[in-house]
C-alpha cells in the first residue's frame, strides 16, 4: 500500500536503535524523510548512512532529550533543515527499574524526564510546523500503564501519562485537523529486550515462558510490526483515526492467557 508519505518530514525520538530503527527504516522505504533524533551521534548516523546508501532519504539531530531545552533545539534544527515537518512520532524512553520500595524522589523525577516529559516538550515545540502540514502525532507507549508490572512505578506512570495526553492532545487539536493517537507495545524483541532476558538466571527457559503466554502465534512481536502500525497512523490513510490507543501485542494485553495453551 501506498501511504503517501513521499518527502514528509516526520521526526522520530530514539529513532536509532529498537523499535525507533525499525519505524525509521519503514518510513524511509515509504519514500518519508525520517528524522532521527537521539543522543548519540554516531548511531545517528550510522541509520543515516546505511539508508542513504539504500537510496532513501534521511536526517538526524543529537539531542539530549532529558534536557528541556533540547526539544526546542532539535525542532528547529528540523526547520532549518527542511522547512516543514509533517509528524512526529514520540518513542525515546527506557523502563529504567524505579519502584517504589527502592525508588527515591530524585530518581522518579529523573525517570519521567526520560520517559515523559518529552514527549510534551516535542509535541508543545513542534505544533507551530503541525499546524501548518496538519500532520499528526504517535506515541509510543507500553502495557505496564494498564498491567503494571512490579518494580518499575516511574515508567509505568510515564506510560500512563503518554495514554493520557494521547487522549488530550486529540481534542485539543481537533480543530487544527491535527490527529493523535498512540500504539502500545507489550513483549516486542529488541536488542534492549535481549539484553534485559541475558541479566535473567536462566534466560531461555524465561524468553520460552514469556512467549508461550502470547495468545497470537506464541511468539514476540517484531520491531517491524510496531513500525508499520505507526507508519500507517502517522499517514493520511488513517485520515480519520485519532485518539486511539492501538495494542499491536499479539493479544497478550487483553486476551485471555490461557488461550496461548489451549
Amino acid at each position: 500500500m501506498d501511504l503517501q508519505l513521499g518527502d514528509k518530514v516526520i521526526i522520530v525520538t530514539g529513532g536509532a536503535k529498537g523499535i525507533g530503527e525499525g519505524i525509521v527504516r519503514v518510513l524511509a522505504a515509504q519514500g518519508a524523510i525520517p528524522v532521527i533524533v537521539g543522543r548519540n551521534e554516531q548511531d545517528n548516523q550510522k541509520i543515516v548512512t546505511d539508508l542513504k546508501s539504500k537510496g532513501y532519504k534521511a536526517f538526524h539531530v543529537t539531542a539530549e532529550l532529558t534536557r528541556p531545552e533540547e526539544s526546542q533545539n532539535c525542532v528547529n534544527a528540523v526547520l532549518k533543515e527542511f522547512g516543514r515537518i509533517d509528524g512526529l512520532v514520540n518513542n525515546a524512553g527506557v523502563n529504567d527499574g524505579i519502584g517504589l520500595e527502592d525508588g527515591n524522589y530524585e530518581d522518579f523525577l529523573g525517570s519521567l524526564h526520560k520517559n515523559l516529559v518529552h514527549y510534551y516538550l516535542m509535541a508543545h515545540h513542534v505544533l507551530p510546523a503541525l499546524k501548518e502540514s496538519k500532520g499528526a502525532i504517535v506515541n509510543i507507549s507500553s502495557k505496564t500503564a494498564e498491567t503494571g508490572q512490579g518494580g518499575t512505578s516511574a515508567y509505568a506512570a510515564a506510560n500512563g501519562g503518554r495514554l493520557a495526553l494521547t487522549r488530550e492532545w486529540a481534542v485539543e487539536l481537533l480543530k487544527y485537523g491535527i490527529r493523535v493517537n498512540a500504539v502500545i507495545v507489550a513483549e516486542c524483541w529488541t536488542p534492549l529486550y535481549e539484553r534485559w532476558i541475558e541479566t535473567l538466571p536462566n534466560p531461555k527457559a524465561k524468553l520460552a515462558s514469556i512467549t508461550a503466554s502470547i495468545p497470537f502465534e506464541n511468539r514476540m512481536t517484531t520491531s517491524e510490526e510496531i513500525a508499520n502500525m505507526t507508519v500507517f497512523l502517522i499517514s493520511e490513510k488513517s485520515s480519520h483515526t485519532t485518539g486511539q490507543l492501538i495494542y499491536v501485542d499479539g493479544g497478550y494485553v487483553h486476551l485471555d492467557r490461557a488461550l496461548a495453551n489451549s
